[in-house]
This record gives C-alpha cells, sequence and structure tokens, in this order.
C-alpha cells in the first residue's frame, strides 16, 4: 500500500510516518505536503492508496482541497481539534484521529481501511499496454505480397525455404522452386521474420528451419546448408555465425 502525508507541521509529520512504519512496515511512503497549494498541485499526478490528512494547513484547511481537485482515495483525518469530525465524515474518509496520535488508534484507523477499502488495480502504464500489444502481435512476417507480371500474389512466409540477395535484389525462395522479388532489403527482411524458424546465417542468406534437407562441414570451419531445388548459389554458414546458429538450432 502506499500513502501520502499532508502535514504542515514537521514533528507530527516525523511521527505519524514513525507510527506508520512501526504498525505496517510493508506500506509505501509516496510524499508528504505541507499546504493546500502544495497538494493540489501535486495529488493528481501520484499514485497512492491512502491520504493521511491534518485538517489545519500553513495555508488554509485541508477541506479546501477537495474545492480544487477531485481526490477519490480513503482518507485518515488528523488534528488536534474535534470542531471539524462532521465536516470530515461528509468525505470518503476512514476515520478521525486526534493528536497526539496514539499508536493503538491509528492501528484500529488502518484496520479499518484495509477492511473496508478494497484496493484498486494500478492503471497501466504506457509502456504496459504497447508490450501487452507486442504480446499479441504475431511473432514474425506472416505473408508477402509479390508482383507477377501484372498481377499481386501472397507468399506464406511458411513456404519460404531461404531468402537472399542477388544483384541489389532481395528474393524468396519457395517450397515449390520458384523465386519471387520484393521490395525490401535484406536487413529488412530479417527483423520481419520469426525468429523461430528463420536465421540470418551469412549477408546473403537467410534460411527457415523447416527446410534444412542437410548440413555438411565446409572449409574454414563453415558450414554448407543443403535445401531442395536451390541450385543458384551454395548456402554457406559465415563463419561468424556458425557457432550462433549450431546454439539456434539446439535450442
Amino acid at each position: 500500500m502506499k500513502y501520502i502525508i499532508i502535514e504542515d507541521e514537521q514533528l507530527a509529520a516525523k511521527r505519524l510516518r514513525f507510527l506508520i512504519e512501526a504498525i505496517r512496515p510493508d506500506y509505501e511512503f509516496v510524499a508528504k505536503f505541507d499546504s493546500v497549494e502544495s497538494a493540489s498541485i501535486s495529488l493528481p499526478a501520484l499514485r497512492y492508496d491512502l491520504l493521511f490528512m491534518d485538517i489545519q494547513l500553513a495555508d488554509g484547511l485541508s477541506f479546501d482541497i477537495f474545492d480544487q481537485i477531485k481526490v477519490e482515495k480513503p482518507i485518515i483525518f488528523t488534528t488536534a481539534y474535534d470542531e471539524y469530525a462532521l465536516k470530515a465524515f461528509k468525505t470518503n474518509s476512514v476515520d478521525y484521529l486526534l493528536k497526539p496520535i496514539a499508536e493503538e488508534d491509528l492501528n484500529v484507523a488502518v484496520e479499518k481501511f484495509e477492511s473496508n477499502f478494497k484496493r484498486e488495480a494500478p492503471k497501466p502504464e504506457p509502456s504496459d499496454i504497447q508490450n501487452l500489444i507486442k504480446s499479441l502481435q504475431p511473432s514474425g512476417k506472416e505473408r508477402f505480397v509479390v508482383k507477377v507480371g501484372e498481377h499481386l500474389r501472397t507468399i506464406e512466409s511458411s513456404r519460404i525455404q531461404l531468402i537472399y540477395s542477388q544483384d541489389k535484389g532481395t528474393y524468396l525462395f519457395t517450397d515449390s522452386g520458384k523465386r519471387y522479388l520484393v521490395d525490401y532489403t535484406l536487413d529488412k527482411v530479417d527483423d520481419m521474420m520469426s525468429k523461430s524458424e528463420f536465421f540470418r546465417i551469412s549477408r546473403k542468406f537467410i534460411i527457415n528451419l523447416n527446410y534444412i534437407k542437410d548440413i555438411i562441414a565446409f572449409t574454414n570451419s563453415r558450414l554448407e546448408i543443403v535445401v531442395d531445388h536451390f541450385d543458384e548459389d551454395q548456402v554457406i554458414v559465415a563463419r561468424e555465425r556458425v557457432s550462433e546458429f549450431k546454439a539456434w538450432l539446439d535450442r
């Protein structure tokens, strides 16, 4: 639970915090304010569960805060006077404690708060929302749109055996033995693909795990990949990528 203290007497604020830490060491102190003005400015931007609020502040009564901002969180009022009790209970008050506050009375007030006010789930941060959206999105690009003559066709990523660059173009080589030019660089395509199925083995090739027919030891500690129907060039795993490629296969 997170709490805020609104109190203009420094010693009173310190003592109250000491008492709270004694009875509820798991409670988290957020901030302290000593005036109507400072509290009205700062409270809307803070996340908290409970307010401890003195009634008489340096620049007025704490009730004046309610005229400036909307306060929906539970409040435990603390004061040296009992004349404001009725007005306090017209707000979302949990209890009304007279100073000097006794630890036992504070504990009763906090127990009342815990019994009668359920903690609201925290509002998600924008970053949490973005992460959730990402988690719901597909793990990789599902299909490509390619041009075949005057026609447009879609190529499912699951049908792509490998992707390679040649003569400044990027091509998809499919399980039907055909190749298709796409309007992306190989670097861009590498960013798009599912990392569980596609691996960039060199500057020229990205291979699909599901279509690896064979892996053969090659010169200079490199590896050669065999893919059905592809005979335009040798598909070689660059030496600097061999260790990572093996780890990818063995995951």
